[in-house]
Protein backbone atom coordinates (compact mmCIF):
# COMPACT_ATOMS: atom_id res chain seq x y z
CA UNK A 1 0.00 0.00 0.00
CA UNK A 2 1.29 3.68 -0.96
CA UNK A 3 0.71 4.34 3.15
CA UNK A 4 0.22 2.93 6.04
CA UNK A 5 -1.04 3.52 9.26
CA UNK A 6 0.36 1.81 12.26
CA UNK A 7 -1.10 2.62 15.81
CA UNK A 8 1.08 1.80 19.05
CA UNK A 9 0.61 3.33 22.54
CA UNK A 10 -1.77 6.47 21.39
CA UNK A 11 1.00 7.00 18.26
CA UNK A 12 -0.26 6.76 15.04
CA UNK A 13 2.92 6.49 11.98
CA UNK A 14 1.82 7.46 8.54
CA UNK A 15 4.41 6.17 6.38
CA UNK A 16 4.28 7.23 2.92
CA UNK A 17 5.99 4.17 0.77
CA UNK A 18 7.01 5.01 -2.36
CA UNK A 19 10.17 5.28 -2.16
CA UNK A 20 10.76 4.16 -6.08
CA UNK A 21 9.08 7.86 -7.03
CA UNK A 22 10.99 9.16 -3.48
CA UNK A 23 7.56 9.44 -2.03
CA UNK A 24 5.85 11.78 -4.56
CA UNK A 25 1.99 11.30 -4.22
CA UNK A 26 -0.23 10.29 -6.94
CA UNK A 27 -4.00 10.59 -6.79
CA UNK A 28 -4.79 7.10 -5.17
CA UNK A 29 -2.16 8.00 -2.53
CA UNK A 30 -3.91 11.78 -1.43
CA UNK A 31 -7.42 9.83 -1.69
CA UNK A 32 -5.51 7.49 1.10
CA UNK A 33 -4.13 10.34 3.30
CA UNK A 34 -7.86 11.81 4.05
CA UNK A 35 -8.85 8.47 4.43
CA UNK A 36 -6.09 8.38 6.96
CA UNK A 37 -6.84 11.31 8.77
CA UNK A 38 -10.85 10.50 8.86
CA UNK A 39 -9.67 7.17 10.76
CA UNK A 40 -7.19 8.72 12.99
CA UNK A 41 -9.81 11.62 14.20
CA UNK A 42 -12.24 9.22 14.82
CA UNK A 43 -10.12 6.88 16.95
CA UNK A 44 -10.04 7.33 20.42
CA UNK A 45 -6.90 5.11 20.68
CA UNK A 46 -4.67 7.89 19.21
CA UNK A 47 -3.12 10.46 20.72
CA UNK A 48 -0.60 12.12 18.52
CA UNK A 49 0.38 11.50 15.15
CA UNK A 50 4.08 10.68 13.09
CA UNK A 51 4.23 11.49 9.52
CA UNK A 52 6.82 10.47 7.29
CA UNK A 53 8.43 9.05 4.34
CA UNK A 54 10.14 5.45 3.15
CA UNK A 55 13.33 5.01 2.13
CA UNK A 56 16.54 7.23 2.24
CA UNK A 57 16.16 9.77 -0.14
CA UNK A 58 12.92 11.83 0.92
CA UNK A 59 9.92 12.46 3.22
CA UNK A 60 7.90 13.68 0.07
CA UNK A 61 8.99 14.76 -3.62
CA UNK A 62 5.61 16.40 -4.15
CA UNK A 63 2.77 15.55 -6.29
CA UNK A 64 3.81 12.87 -9.00
CA UNK A 65 4.55 15.01 -11.94
CA UNK A 66 4.58 11.66 -14.30
CA UNK A 67 0.81 10.84 -13.56
CA UNK A 68 0.00 15.08 -14.21
CA UNK A 69 1.70 14.62 -18.11
CA UNK A 70 -0.05 11.06 -18.63
CA UNK A 71 -3.81 12.14 -17.06
CA UNK A 72 -3.56 16.23 -18.43
CA UNK A 73 -4.94 17.31 -14.96
CA UNK A 74 -4.49 17.53 -11.48
CA UNK A 75 -6.16 16.35 -8.35
CA UNK A 76 -9.59 17.66 -7.72
CA UNK A 77 -9.49 20.43 -4.68
CA UNK A 78 -11.13 18.44 -2.68
CA UNK A 79 -9.02 15.78 -2.61
CA UNK A 80 -6.24 17.72 -1.82
CA UNK A 81 -7.38 19.55 0.66
CA UNK A 82 -8.37 16.27 2.59
CA UNK A 83 -4.78 15.08 1.83
CA UNK A 84 -3.58 17.82 4.10
CA UNK A 85 -3.84 17.39 7.68
CA UNK A 86 -6.21 19.63 9.59
CA UNK A 87 -7.44 21.18 6.67
CA UNK A 88 -9.75 19.26 4.72
CA UNK A 89 -10.74 16.84 7.73
CA UNK A 90 -10.41 18.38 11.23
CA UNK A 91 -8.46 16.79 13.41
CA UNK A 92 -7.77 17.83 17.07
CA UNK A 93 -4.61 15.66 17.38
CA UNK A 94 -1.03 16.92 17.06
CA UNK A 95 0.85 15.86 14.27
CA UNK A 96 4.47 15.69 13.67
CA UNK A 97 6.29 15.87 10.85
CA UNK A 98 9.50 13.59 10.09
CA UNK A 99 11.34 15.21 7.38
CA UNK A 100 14.54 13.79 5.44
CA UNK A 101 15.94 14.18 1.97
CA UNK A 102 13.87 15.46 0.25
CA UNK A 103 10.50 17.57 1.06
CA UNK A 104 9.25 19.74 -1.25
CA UNK A 105 5.90 21.33 -3.21
CA UNK A 106 3.13 18.95 -1.82
CA UNK A 107 5.51 17.05 0.24
CA UNK A 108 6.74 20.37 2.31
CA UNK A 109 3.14 21.48 2.54
CA UNK A 110 2.17 18.68 4.80
CA UNK A 111 4.97 19.34 6.54
CA UNK A 112 3.88 22.33 6.94
CA UNK A 113 0.42 21.80 8.04
CA UNK A 114 1.57 19.94 10.59
CA UNK A 115 2.07 20.84 14.31
CA UNK A 116 5.67 20.15 15.10
CA UNK A 117 8.30 19.65 12.77
CA UNK A 118 11.59 17.89 13.01
CA UNK A 119 14.20 17.35 10.16
CA UNK A 120 17.18 15.17 9.69
CA UNK A 121 20.44 17.17 8.71
CA UNK A 122 19.99 16.11 4.74
CA UNK A 123 16.99 18.01 4.63
CA UNK A 124 15.58 19.40 1.70
CA UNK A 125 13.20 21.99 1.98
CA UNK A 126 11.32 23.70 -1.27
CA UNK A 127 8.17 25.06 -3.26
CA UNK A 128 9.56 24.30 -6.94
CA UNK A 129 5.21 24.57 -8.05
CA UNK A 130 5.49 28.15 -9.95
CA UNK A 131 8.59 26.67 -12.19
CA UNK A 132 6.27 24.06 -13.46
CA UNK A 133 3.23 26.62 -13.98
CA UNK A 134 1.70 25.29 -11.16
CA UNK A 135 0.76 26.58 -7.25
CA UNK A 136 0.92 25.44 -3.53
CA UNK A 137 -2.30 27.21 -3.13
CA UNK A 138 -2.74 25.86 1.28
CA UNK A 139 1.10 26.24 1.34
CA UNK A 140 0.80 30.18 -0.10
CA UNK A 141 -1.70 30.89 2.48
CA UNK A 142 -0.21 29.27 5.43
CA UNK A 143 3.68 30.08 5.11
CA UNK A 144 3.61 33.41 5.90
CA UNK A 145 1.68 32.56 8.89
CA UNK A 146 4.63 30.69 10.35
CA UNK A 147 8.18 32.58 8.64
CA UNK A 148 8.16 36.05 7.96
CA UNK A 149 6.37 37.22 5.04
CA UNK A 150 9.53 38.59 3.21
CA UNK A 151 11.36 34.62 3.13
CA UNK A 152 8.13 32.84 2.72
CA UNK A 153 7.33 34.98 -0.79
CA UNK A 154 10.57 34.29 -1.76
CA UNK A 155 10.54 30.56 -1.11
CA UNK A 156 7.34 30.84 -2.92
CA UNK A 157 8.12 32.52 -5.69
CA UNK A 158 11.53 31.76 -6.19
CA UNK A 159 11.32 28.21 -6.51
CA UNK A 160 14.66 27.83 -4.74
CA UNK A 161 15.73 25.03 -1.95
CA UNK A 162 16.57 25.46 1.46
CA UNK A 163 18.45 23.11 3.80
CA UNK A 164 17.61 21.70 7.22
CA UNK A 165 19.99 24.59 8.88
CA UNK A 166 18.71 27.92 7.32
CA UNK A 167 15.16 26.40 7.42
CA UNK A 168 15.61 26.36 11.28
CA UNK A 169 16.98 29.71 11.13
CA UNK A 170 13.63 31.46 9.59
CA UNK A 171 11.81 29.15 12.26
CA UNK A 172 9.61 26.66 9.86
CA UNK A 173 11.20 23.83 11.85
CA UNK A 174 11.16 23.13 15.52
CA UNK A 175 14.81 21.15 15.54
CA UNK A 176 17.29 19.46 13.32
CA UNK A 177 18.51 16.10 14.39
CA UNK A 178 20.81 13.03 13.62
CA UNK A 179 17.99 10.38 13.97
CA UNK A 180 14.87 12.09 12.93
CA UNK A 181 12.86 9.00 13.66
CA UNK A 182 13.94 9.09 17.00
CA UNK A 183 13.45 12.27 18.12
CA UNK A 184 9.83 12.15 16.42
CA UNK A 185 8.88 9.11 18.55
CA UNK A 186 10.69 11.05 21.53
CA UNK A 187 7.97 13.82 20.98
CA UNK A 188 5.21 11.58 20.48
CA UNK A 189 6.01 9.57 23.09
CA UNK A 190 6.22 12.64 25.56
CA UNK A 191 2.86 13.99 24.08
CA UNK A 192 0.91 10.84 24.13
CA UNK A 193 1.62 10.48 28.15
CA UNK A 194 -0.16 13.59 28.69
CA UNK A 195 -3.97 13.52 28.96
CA UNK A 196 -5.53 14.18 25.80
CA UNK A 197 -8.37 16.04 27.12
CA UNK A 198 -5.76 19.26 27.60
CA UNK A 199 -3.49 18.52 24.61
CA UNK A 200 -6.36 18.44 22.31
CA UNK A 201 -7.79 21.74 23.58
CA UNK A 202 -4.58 23.19 23.32
CA UNK A 203 -4.45 22.79 19.93
CA UNK A 204 -7.74 24.06 19.42
CA UNK A 205 -7.30 26.93 20.94
CA UNK A 206 -3.38 27.28 19.40
CA UNK A 207 -4.88 26.71 15.81
CA UNK A 208 -8.45 29.04 16.20
CA UNK A 209 -7.47 31.58 13.75
CA UNK A 210 -6.80 29.40 11.37
CA UNK A 211 -9.66 27.31 11.39
CA UNK A 212 -11.79 30.24 11.98
CA UNK A 213 -10.41 31.50 8.47
CA UNK A 214 -10.32 28.18 7.06
CA UNK A 215 -13.33 28.63 4.63
CA UNK A 216 -12.37 31.50 2.44
CA UNK A 217 -9.09 30.32 2.71
CA UNK A 218 -10.42 26.91 0.75
CA UNK A 219 -12.62 29.20 -1.61
CA UNK A 220 -9.63 30.94 -2.55
CA UNK A 221 -7.28 28.01 -3.28
CA UNK A 222 -10.14 26.33 -5.12
CA UNK A 223 -10.29 29.97 -7.13
CA UNK A 224 -6.68 29.70 -7.67
CA UNK A 225 -6.35 26.33 -8.95
CA UNK A 226 -8.83 26.67 -11.13
CA UNK A 227 -7.46 29.75 -12.99
CA UNK A 228 -3.99 27.44 -12.91
CA UNK A 229 -6.23 24.60 -14.32
CA UNK A 230 -7.77 26.95 -17.35
CA UNK A 231 -4.41 27.39 -18.66
CA UNK A 232 -1.92 24.94 -20.29
CA UNK A 233 1.82 26.11 -18.60
CA UNK A 234 1.21 23.37 -16.14
CA UNK A 235 0.60 20.66 -18.91
CA UNK A 236 3.56 21.73 -20.54
CA UNK A 237 5.69 22.08 -17.71
CA UNK A 238 4.77 18.67 -16.69
CA UNK A 239 5.41 16.82 -20.11
CA UNK A 240 8.77 18.36 -20.19
CA UNK A 241 9.69 17.51 -16.47
CA UNK A 242 9.01 14.05 -18.19
CA UNK A 243 10.97 14.03 -20.93
CA UNK A 244 13.74 15.00 -18.67
CA UNK A 245 13.55 12.57 -16.14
Amino acid sequence: MAITLDIAEGVATVTIRRPEVMNALDVPAKERLGEIWRAVAADDAVRVVVLTGAGDRAFCAGSDIKEINRTGRMVTTEVLLDAIPGVGVPLDKPVIAAMHGYCIGMGMTLALHCDLRLAARNAIIGYPEVRHGMISAMSAIRLGEVIPQAHAMELLLMARNINAEEALRLGLLNAVVDDVHAAAAEYAARIASFPPVGVQATKRLATFGRRATAEAARAEAAAARAFVEAHDDYRAAAAAHDRRS
